[in-house]
């Protein structure tokens, strides 16, 4: 397949962002993005991939193809990247990038230095505000009783 597959199945009209809109078959993503896909070779192959590679150049082993027009329906290789999944979806507006770009808490201390932690699960958490948390939680525990009573003055 030539590179005339991709100009003809493309939207031909010029738009500001200069996008090639996919006009052809399109698929929706586990995230509910959609991408142009056709067949070739006997196999199911995505536009915008098809597109670096045939404008660009093979996709390094390792690398995704990020769209930084951020229209996943366009396949200009202007407008295409390759880079790890890890920028990639950095890059983006899902939950995960969205927390990663965070810089203070919700109520205002910073997300950095000994004022943050990293938990296991993988979620940032300011100190100052899981000290608080805790203190506000012990003072409303009742105190145990250890079964023995304080000796009398």
């Amino acid at each position: 397949m030539t590179n005339l597959r991709i100009l003809k199945k493309r939207d031909g009209s010029q738009t500001r962002s200069k996008c090639w809109n996919w006009k052809g078959t399109t698929f929706h993503s586990t995230s509910g993005a959609r991408y142009g896909c056709f067949s070739y070779l006997e196999k199911s192959t995505l536009a915008h991939r098809f597109s670096y590679e045939a404008f660009i150049g093979k996709i390094p082993k390792g690398l995704t193809i990020d769209h930084l027009c951020r229209n996943t329906l366009c396949v200009n290789p202007k407008h295409l990247e390759a880079v790890t999944l890890k920028e990639n979806i950095l890059r983006g507006n899902g939950a995960c990038a969205r927390n990663a770009r965070k810089t203070h808490c919700p109520k205002g201390h910073p997300l950095s230095g000994k004022n943050l932690l990293n938990r296991r699960r993988g979620f940032r958490e300011c100190y100052g505000c899981d000290k608080i948390r805790w203190t506000r939680r012990n003072a409303l525990r009742p105190k145990k009783s250890h079964g023995w009573k304080e000796p009398e003055k």
